[in-house]
């Protein structure tokens, strides 16, 4: 299977997630999403019932989770817990967690065109963390962190290309130098400050583990 194949077929699982939450997760232009509002299948514009309060929370709950990467079941809650450990509003903890893992970073930096691929960069040790290399997807970074794109990494044809999309914009909690590729993870956001595509409903993931 060469290269075009894979991406194809890492492309087609992604719409296939779309098309299950019938919502363009990631933003991504192509999505099939973007032509029709209802399910998938043959009966998908009959399938828009009254949902019970549990399958919203599970919905919402999926979508987060598949959103950063479809991160494991066990690691997502292990988040969570964290999350509701913290002072706090759990919900806006979950959402800061998420967002200071270093993939997350690498994703939000545009060094990475999909958490998938950030996931990647990260695990094969193209990312320097203050200076020190890092190939954890899930480290927590701290604000004031300075993550970099190690030099045998920089011309990579991934990274440029997603530096170079106009598909998405910086954050504000996150200083970008495109040309030095380097970030400062300047402060932990609020579910507010996060530019998702979807509504995202952290408040019924929390629900949906306290209950």
């Amino acid at each position: 299977m060469g290269p075009r194949d894979r991406m194809s077929k890492r492309l087609s699982a992604k719409y296939k997630i779309d098309r299950r939450f019938g919502q363009n997760i990631w933003g991504r232009p192509k999505s099939p999403v973007n032509k029709r509002s209802y399910g998938p299948g043959q009966h998908g514009q009959r399938r828009k019932g009254k949902m019970s309060d549990f399958g919203l929370q599970l919905i919402a709950k999926q979508k987060l989770r598949f959103y950063y990467g479809n991160i494991t079941e066990r690691q997502f809650r292990k988040i969570y817990a964290e999350a509701a450990r913290r002072k706090g509003n759990t919900a806006e903890n979950l959402i800061g967690l998420l967002e200071s893992r270093l993939d997350a970073i690498v994703y939000r930096s545009k060094f990475a065109p999909t958490p998938f691929a950030a996931r990647q960069i990260v695990n094969h040790g193209h990312v320097k963390v203050n200076g020190r290399r890092v190939n954890i997807p899930s480290y927590v970074c701290r604000a004031g962190d300075v993550i970099e794109i190690r030099e045998k990494a920089r011309n990579m044809a991934l990274v440029i290309e997603a530096l170079q999309s106009a598909e998405r914009d910086f954050p504000e909690y996150i200083e970008v130098d495109p040309k030095g590729m380097t970030a400062k993870y300047t402060r932990i956001p609020q579910l507010s400050d996060v530019p998702y595509p979807v509504q995202m409903e952290p408040n019924l993931v929390v629900e949906y583990y306290a209950s």
